[in-house]
């Protein structure tokens, strides 16, 4: 018997530079709603450190999965 798997979006999130500045754009795909927040340069010079360390410790099988 073959299994399958379900996935559904339930938000998806942008981080988005206009004018020299950022913005974190997250959608709520499950209630329709956006919100839109800024972000310092520092905390995005950082991200990719960010989501290495989280990686790490969600453990295999959890990271870059696309859609």
């Amino acid at each position: 018997m073959m299994e399958t798997s379900t996935r559904t979006l339930l938000f998806a999130a942008e981080l988005v530079e206009e004018d020299g500045g950022y913005a974190l754009v997250v959608r709520d795909v499950v209630r329709g709603t956006v919100q839109t927040t800024p972000v310092p340069k520092a905390m995005v010079d950082k991200l990719p450190v960010f989501l290495s360390a989280l990686a790490a410790k969600l453990g295999p099988g959890t990271q870059r999965r696309r859609w």
